[in-house]
């Protein structure tokens, strides 16, 4: 017989609080359709984050959504073949994946309106819905 010994370390989700528990909303207005190209209509994303009592600064981000088809970047829309890509600290940030930064330095977010190359979009309201997710490394 062999003693087996067990350590486990219970880590909590982090004390923080992203823009005071309230939705972040982007509004980009009017759009005009030829001129989506991925870079016109940039928009920051404001939020706040207040962590405290963590055991370390290195915490990650992601944001957990539905991704475009045609751009793993952007957020899926409620149009067929347009999104809203996501950038952070003016990099692309893929849909579902983790990036680090050291709290307190938040990193900065965007969003832009992409399309599908040579799709057709109709005129009309859009929107995305994603969840802005904070944890540590």
């Amino acid at each position: 017989t062999a003693t087996v010994t067990v350590k486990v370390t219970v880590v909590e989700v982090p004390p923080c609080t992203i823009n005071g528990n309230r939705v972040i909303e982007v509004d980009f207005g009017d759009v005009i359709v030829p001129q989506i190209d991925g870079h016109r209509y940039l928009k920051p994303v404001n939020y706040s984050l207040e962590c405290t009592g963590q055991l370390t600064n290195a915490m990650k981000l992601a944001i957990q959504g539905n991704p475009a088809s045609f751009d793993h970047y952007a957020l899926k829309t409620n149009v067929d073949g347009f999104g809203i890509g996501m950038r952070v600290n003016g990099q692309p940030l893929a849909i579902n994946n983790w990036m680090n930064f050291v709290y307190p330095n938040k990193p900065v977010l965007e969003a832009v309106p992409v399309k599908r190359a040579g799709v057709e979009l109709p005129g009309g309201e859009f929107s995305a819905g994603a969840t802005l997710m904070v944890q540590y490394q």
